[in-house]
Order: structure tokens, then C-alpha cells, then sequence
């Protein structure tokens, strides 16, 4: 799944091609994905010119200068693609813009999972799912130490579960979640009720210290190798890297799976 590094990173490789370039034609050949429907995604895309795009919790943002937006959430499996059109389609692309300086910008969804939302700015409520409800964006300038603590204390529960829930705070997935509370020092499975004020405040700066130290290694790799099938995910520390060595302390990094989740973390320094 994108995650917010991986999200940024495709922000800032489509922000170098796609600002002032206009659609020339559209195609859906997965329409359904494309919650607006074929016909009207087809005649609103012909003649879009492309502000620049955006992040959002883990939605991806395009906007228009008609004052439409593309709002793209990807899930598991849904992939772009920024082409010359004699490339080989994928057996799964959902959507295809054919823009006016010959290239392609193509989604493609190998699980089928992901959906694009056509709206104005006031209708990201009524149609794209969930807006309202979701927490503020982890990320968000708006979100300072106290704003946080005050979300966290609501929340019930093991602390992992809640900093991916996008109803408390929006944005972290499960492999970025890893990588944050071993930059805490906290278990994922300790629960909130345990950790003290100090610790919560520790959690804040440490999802921003991880964001900001793998939003540039996402973006370097992005610029390098194009636009991922399979997300960056050599450089994390602890997720995915069960039995190795904890690079802080040495102790075996443990691996737990349940309800088709992985979760990573050091028994050695995460307490």
C-alpha cells in the first residue's frame, strides 16, 4: 500500500511533468473504478489542464484548473504509470489520460481494490468516502505536539492499531507504522492506556523525524527508477526485516502476522 513517503515521492516526480499539461482524451477501460462512470469521466478529463498535485492522508490529489479534481486512492495494489503510449498496457489499467506533449499518465490496479473520485472542491464530503470522518493529517502543519496528544488520548486500545486508524490520525499505514514506534522506542502491542504523556509526545516527533528522514530516500529512488510496481522498501529499519539484527541495540528483530498483517518491532528496545 502507498504510504505517505511513497505518496510524496509520486507528488513531487508528477509535479515535474504534469503542471500546465492538458488531457487530450481519457480512457476507463476498468470504469467502474472510476466512481464517476465512464461517459462523464471521459467528457469532464477531454481538455483538464493539470495544477499542481497533492497529498492527502493517503489519497492522492490532482487538480484541475477547470476547479475539478482527480481524487485517487490507491489501496493495496493500485500503481501509475507516466508513459510514452507504445508502452504495453498492463492487463489491469483502470485509466489512461492521453496528454498533449505525447505522453500517458495510466492507473493500473492489479487487485481491483483502488477507486478515483471525480469532484468540485464542495463535494469531497458526499463523495469521497470517509473525508469527514478521518483524523487530521499526520502531517499537517496544523498538527503540533498538544493537537496530537489530544487526539491520542482518545483513542483505546493497542498503540499500533491506533495511529493507523485514519479516524484518529490520517495517513500511516502498517509498514510506516513499524518504522515510527521503533523510532519511539514503544511495542506496537502496548496499549495506550500504559504509555505516559511523555512517551505520546515522543510518538509526534517520531513520526515526523521518520517521515522526514524517508520522504527523500522515497523521492530520490522515485526520480531514479520511475514510479514503483512495488513500493521502496529496502531502506526501512525494522518492518519486513524479521530475524535480523535491530540496528540500534542488536537484538533479533520479531515478526508477528495476524489478520494478514505484518507487524516488526525489537523486543531489546522498544518497551
Amino acid at each position: 500500500m502507498p504510504e505517505i513517503p511513497d505518496l510524496e515521492a509520486y507528488a513531487t516526480y508528477l509535479n515535474k511533468r504534469l503542471p500546465g499539461l492538458k488531457v487530450v482524451e481519457a480512457e476507463a477501460p476498468i470504469a467502474w473504478i472510476v466512481r464517476a462512470g465512464r461517459e462523464e469521466f471521459l467528457e469532464r478529463m477531454k481538455g483538464q489542464t493539470f495544477r499542481p498535485v497533492h497529498r492527502h492522508a493517503k489519497l492522492l490529489v490532482f487538480p484541475f484548473e477547470s476547479g475539478d479534481f482527480l481524487v485517487v486512492h490507491a489501496m493495496l495494489a493500485g500503481r501509475f504509470q507516466y508513459v510514452e503510449p507504445k508502452h504495453r498496457r498492463r492487463s489491469k489499467t483502470a485509466w489512461i489520460l492521453h496528454l498533449d506533449n505525447g505522453m500517458d499518465l495510466r492507473y493500473f490496479d492489479d487487485r481491483m481494490m483502488g477507486r478515483a473520485f471525480l469532484v468540485r472542491e464542495e463535494e469531497f464530503a458526499e463523495h469521497v468516502p470517509r473525508w469527514t470522518e478521518m483524523g487530521p493529517d499526520v502531517m499537517s502543519p496544523d498538527l503540533d505536539e498538544d493537537g496530537f496528544l489530544a487526539v491520542m488520548m482518545k483513542g483505546r486500545g493497542m498503540i499500533k492499531n491506533i495511529i493507523t486508524k485514519e479516524r484518529m490520525v490520517a495517513g500511516i499505514g502498517n509498514a510506516y507504522s513499524d518504522e515510527v514506534l521503533w523510532e519511539a522506542g514503544l511495542h506496537p502491542f502496548r496499549k495506550r492506556t500504559d504509555i505516559p504523556e511523555e512517551d505520546l509526545r515522543k510518538l509526534f516527533h517520531a513520526i515526523r523525524d521518520t517521515m522526514d528522514w524517508a520522504i527523500p530516500i522515497v523521492t530520490d529512488l522515485t526520480e531514479e527508477k520511475g514510479l514503483p510496481v512495488r513500493m521502496y522498501r529496502d531502506h526501512l529499519r525494522v518492518h519486513k526485516k524479521g530475524d535480523e539484527d535491530c540496528p540500534r541495540c542488536g537484538h533479533r528483530i520479531t515478526s508477528i502476522k495476524s489478520g494478514g498483517r505484518e507487524t516488526n518491532f525489537c523486543r531489546g528496545c522498544q518497551a
